[in-house]
């Protein structure tokens, strides 16, 4: 192929992204203006982990109109979530071979969901046992400000619908050849030290407890990954062999 070609395949690859990056981008306008009008709603759900909103103090002007539009963010991320792991996956896919784009068809629900049960786990299991341990410490009154609370909030549930998503992208990464598991098993120890810092870092307590709760669904899911990335190269190196005997046209 010529360094021309190579070009102009390196171009249509940058206008793709660029394309998909704009939908993506379009979606999470649109879902985010739709959840303005569920902000409210979603509110009251936030501050359950808390007690309710009595427990929370306005300290700045401008503090509840930026915490409104965080929280509609969030809404909007979450309500496009299935169009922008579409568009992350659909870019990665033609990179498979032509009978392996049926992964879309898996992998866009494999990944929502994945994305939602973080969300979840982190409202219903994480969050009820990490506020009052940090909001309790020292027995001294603590009455968070709005923007902290929802800053610390929205910040952990993202991350975690995000850290959820590993499998997904492992077994895309080893379908692509990027790793393979026996990298992932050899480096386990690795992985369990950059979990520990991901868990401090999203979840500012050193409360063990809270940490555990952390650490191990992340660390769950790192061995659920090791076993999708076998599963994505069992397969390859007999399709590769079967290609390997076909004659060679002259």
């Amino acid at each position: 192929m010529s360094p021309s070609a190579n070009e102009l395949t390196f171009l249509g690859h940058l206008e793709e992204l660029r394309r998909r990056l704009l939908v993506a981008v379009g979606a999470l306008v649109l879902t985010t203006l739709t959840s303005l009008a569920l902000t409210p709603w979603l509110v009251e759900i936030l501050v359950k982990p808390i007690g309710g909103t009595q427990n929370l103090q306005a300290i700045q002007v401008t503090e509840n109109i930026a915490v409104y539009m965080k929280v509609s963010l969030l809404g909007g991320v979450i309500l496009a979530s299935p169009i922008i792991l579409y568009q992350i996956l659909a870019f990665l896919t033609p990179a498979l071979e032509k009978g392996e784009k049926k992964i879309l068809l898996v992998g866009i629900p494999a990944a929502t969901l994945l994305f939602l049960g973080g969300v979840a786990f982190t409202y219903f299991v994480m969050l009820p046992a990490a506020v009052p341990v940090m909001v309790g410490a020292l027995n001294i009154t603590n009455t968070p400000s709005v923007s902290n609370y929802f800053g610390f909030v929205t910040n952990v549930l993202f991350w975690m619908g995000l850290g959820f998503e590993t499998p997904i992208v492992v077994f895309l990464m080893a379908r692509l050849g990027i790793i393979t598991p026996k990298m992932l098993v050899k480096n386990w120890r690795i992985a369990t030290v950059v979990v520990a810092i991901l868990a401090g870092l999203i979840t500012p307590t050193v409360d063990p407890v809270n940490m555990a709760l952390l650490m191990a669904p992340l660390l769950v899911l790192y061995w659920i990954s090791v076993l999708l990335a076998y599963l994505a190269l069992r397969r390859k190196p007999a399709r590769q062999s079967g290609e390997s005997k076909k004659p060679s046209s002259s």
